[in-house]
This record gives C-alpha cells, sequence and structure tokens, in this order.
C-alpha cells in the first residue's frame, strides 16, 4: 500500500481537466456506499503529475482511493468531528493560493470554466471526505512513536545509491508592514473617484473606459474593470461585496473603503446571489515620509528579534500587516506544503533581496521597501531561518526528514495491520478493468467484480 491517503481533488487539477477531453466515466470501484469513478483515478494521476511527481500505476491509485472511502465509512461510525468551518477555510485558502498562481480570480475562472463559487461547491465534499479519512487515520496510529534506533534501522536499509539528492533549500519568513499614505492624498483619490462617478452620469464617459485608464486593479483593468461575483464567497472584501450588493441594476456606488484601497462600483446585472458588476480601484500612493516611518517601525523590531527580547512567531502576530501571516506564521511554504523553498520558489524581487542582504542562516535583514503581487507597496524584514547546501542524503543533515518517513512507514505498517481486521467487513466491488491488479488481492475477501 504505497499511498494511503490521496488528497482531495485539486483546484489545479480542475483547471486541467477544463483543458482536456472528459474521461468516458464509469465506477470503478465501491466501498460501502462509496463509489470512486473512472475519471477520480484518472484526475488523481494528473494531479500527481502537475506536483511534480511521475504517472503512478491505476492499480495503486485506485488503491489508495479504496483505503480512503473505507476511512470515511469508519469515521462516520466513529463520529470523527470535521466542522464546515474547517472545510471553508481549507476551500478558502486553496482559493487564494490559486489565485495567486494564475495572476487573478477571472484568470483562474476563465481556465478552469466555471466560476470561483462553483469550484468551491464542487470540491466541497471531496475536501469533506478527506479530512474524515484524516481523522480517521489519526485515531488509528495515534501514539505510534519512532526512536532514534529505529530510524537509523529505516536509514540503514536504503541503498546507498536510492538516497535523495537535495538541491540548495532555504527556510524564509517575514514581517509586512504596509505604510498608511497620508490623508490628502487619500482626499484626492476619493475626489477623482468621485468625478468618474458623476461622469458615468451624466453620460459623458463610459464606466468600462474610465477604469481601463485609472484603475490601479490589475486583475480587471484590461477587461474594463469587470467582475462575476457570488454573495456567499469569502474571497471578496466583504465591504466591498456588501456595497455591491446593494445596487441596482445600472447604479454606481458611493466611494467605498476596503482593504485594498478606494473603489467605486457599478452594478452591471444581478440574478439572485450572483452577479456581474464593474469597478475602478485607486490604491493611494505611498510617499517617502510614510515609507521612513515603516520603515523605522520595522528597524526597531527587528532589534526586538535581534537581542531575543520577542520570538519570530509572536513580532508576526503582533506586528505583520500580511494578511496569510495568520497561516504560516510569517513562513513562505513550498507548493508541496513544506516550509523548505528552492530559489526558484521565490518572486525576482525576494530573490534580488536576499542576494543584497547576503543573510547568514538565522539572521535578518534590515527593513526592505518592496511592492507585492497586487501592486501594494510595503516594507518588510526578511528572516532567512535556514540554509543547505546541495548534498546527498544524511543522518547528520537530514536526520528530521528520515525520521519522518521511518515514522510514516511504521503508521503505515499499523493501518495496514488494523485494514486486515475490517476489511471482510466491508461490500467491496472493483472492476473488472482491475482484476490483475496485484496489490488489490487485500481486497479480496469480500469482493464481487463488475463483469462490465
Amino acid at each position: 500500500m504505497k499511498k494511503l491517503l490521496f488528497a482531495a481533488f485539486s483546484l489545479a487539477t480542475s483547471v486541467a481537466m477544463a483543458q482536456q477531453k472528459v474521461v468516458a466515466d464509469k465506477i470503478v470501484g465501491i466501498v460501502g456506499d462509496k463509489i470512486i469513478l473512472k475519471s477520480e483515478v484518472f484526475i488523481a494521476n494528473e494531479d500527481l503529475k502537475r506536483q511534480g511527481g511521475q504517472e503512478e500505476d491505476p492499480c495503486m491509485i485506485l488503491d489508495g482511493m479504496l483505503v480512503q472511502k473505507a476511512l470515511v465509512l469508519q469515521a462516520e461510525k466513529d463520529s470523527i468531528p470535521v466542522t464546515e468551518e474547517e472545510i471553508d477555510a481549507e476551500i478558502e485558502q486553496k482559493i487564494r493560493y490559486f489565485i495567486q498562481q494564475y495572476g487573478s480570480k477571472e484568470a483562474l475562472e476563465q481556465i478552469a470554466g466555471r466560476s470561483i463559487y462553483q469550484m468551491k461547491e464542487e470540491f466541497r465534499q471531496p475536501i469533506k471526505e478527506q479530512r474524515m479519512a484524516s481523522g480517521m487515520r489519526n485515531k488509528i496510529v495515534d501514539g505510534v512513536k519512532i526512536t532514534p534506533t529505529e530510524v537509523k534501522e529505516y536509514y540503514d536499509k536504503i541503498p546507498k545509491d536510492s538516497l535523495r539528492y537535495y538541491e540548495s533549500e532555504l527556510q524564509i519568513g517575514q514581517i509586512v508592514i504596509y505604510p498608511k499614505a497620508s490623508r490628502d492624498i487619500e482626499l484626492l483619490d476619493i475626489e477623482e473617484l468621485n468625478g468618474y462617478k458623476t461622469q458615468v452620469e451624466n453620460g459623458s464617459r463610459r464606466f468600462e473606459t474610465l477604469a481601463s485608464l485609472y484603475s490601479d486593479d490589475p486583475g480587471s483593468k484590461d477587461k474594463g474593470g469587470i467582475y462575476q461575483i457570488n454573495r456567499l464567497e469569502k474571497s471578496w472584501d466583504p465591504i466591498w461585496l456588501n456595497a455591491a450588493f446593494r445596487l441596482k441594476d445600472g447604479q454606481i456606488s458611493p466611494v467605498i473603503k476596503s482593504k485594498a484601497g478606494y473603489h467605486i462600483i457599478q452594478m452591471v446585472s444581478r440574478n439572485g446571489d450572483d452577479a456581474v458588476v464593474r469597478h475602478i480601484l485607486r490604491i493611494p500612493q505611498i510617499t517617502e515620509p510614510e515609507t521612513e516611518t515603516a520603515v523605522a517601525k520595522l528597524d526597531s523590531i527587528r532589534q526586538l528579534l535581534i537581542s531575543g527580547s520577542i520570538g519570530f512567531g509572536e513580532a508576526v502576530a503582533k506586528y505583520s500587516d500580511d494578511e496569510y501571516s495568520k497561516y504560516t506564521a510569517g513562513i513562505f511554504m513550498a507548493r508541496d506544503g513544506s516550509n523548505y523553498l528552492k530559489i526558484d520558489d521565490l518572486d525576482k524581487e525576494m530573490v534580488l533581496s536576499l542576494k543584497n542582504a547576503n543573510l547568514k542562516a538565522g539572521e535578518y535583514s534590515k527593513p526592505i521597501a518592496f511592492t507585492d503581487e497586487r501592486g501594494k507597496k510595503g516594507v518588510r524584514i526578511i528572516y532567512l531561518m535556514s540554509k543547505s547546501e546541495p548534498h546527498r542524503e544524511n543522518m547528520k543533515d537530514d536526520y528530521n526528514r528520515i525520521a519522518q518517513r521511518a515514522l510514516e512507514q511504521k503508521k503505515n505498517q499499523v493501518l495496514q495491520t488494523w485494514f486486515q481486521s475490517r476489511i471482510a467487513t466491508y461490500y467491496i466491488m472493483i472492476d473488472a478493468d482491475y482484476r490483475n491488479c496485484g496489490n488489490l488481492s487485500k481486497w479480496q475477501t469480500k469482493q464481487f467484480t463488475s463483469s462490465n
């Protein structure tokens, strides 16, 4: 059982599927009342390849899916708790990540062929099942520990020519402050937005023309400021969303303030909780005095960190304006969910900042001005937690990684034993296409094989 749990359908895979022919679908596996479709096996394989892995044997993928369905069944019996809040939080996190990857919400929707709201609903059940299966697995293997002796035994069994090779990797954190623009500049932006509103209402200019010329929103500027939105989507600023849904068709809002800046919104059309709107965003420009104030504040925070008067995580929670910090404690995360990053994982501005700062592991940079992916100017200090040189895996440098793999192997053995005692209690059907899969033999105790 190479992989016991598969990740829920990723949003990245949904994007890929929108660009491919639909797989001729049929049920290829059943555990209890839980079904597995042929398309799910295909998509799981595509997901593995998209994450940088090699194509997997469909027999292995189906095995993992059968395991997950069995765990979900047991989780239902044992009432493993999974809250809607947990599911919503994971969906929101995935949505934010993929919007960043594709550049904008509109780009993601265009490539995926459906709205953010539709994607969220589509993945709610898979994510719920994944969490239930994970909760059940954790319950089964709770208390399983690994000793240094067992880690050494695990490592010694790895053929020397099969030891992993690691490129240079970094662990990086940041504390960000976004300077607040002066009130005079904010008032100027408000005045300009009111002027645009007047021009549209008196018919002298078109809203989409003004948005294309003057909006500071890179996600909608080239499309005349247009967005398709849903009232239930939590990825929108609630102030902005509520202001939009108060409008009637054709109506333009007064100037409103959100986390991004100042806006006017025009309702194009509305159908229940769905709407099409246009907006113009103005982000008040930050001048040198505001930047200098942020630099001075971060410099004081840096001194506290260096002296040990405050820990990095505490400083992030207390001072950082980065909205993602509460999920990662200020630490940059790689695509695989770890906090080990290669240089290629970093944006060009971060790479340049690290080069200029010439940091050593454990050091904090001086405050550095930067511009984020939304075009918002900020100041940050960078924490280089660690930096490794390219090397072949060894017990000295990579003990934690080796120990984690050894522990997972031990947990999988415990899980295997648990399954052997439970398989006979499940109704199981495996499609004839998979009858020659040797790794599925353990499911044969009580199997009904389809002849289709």
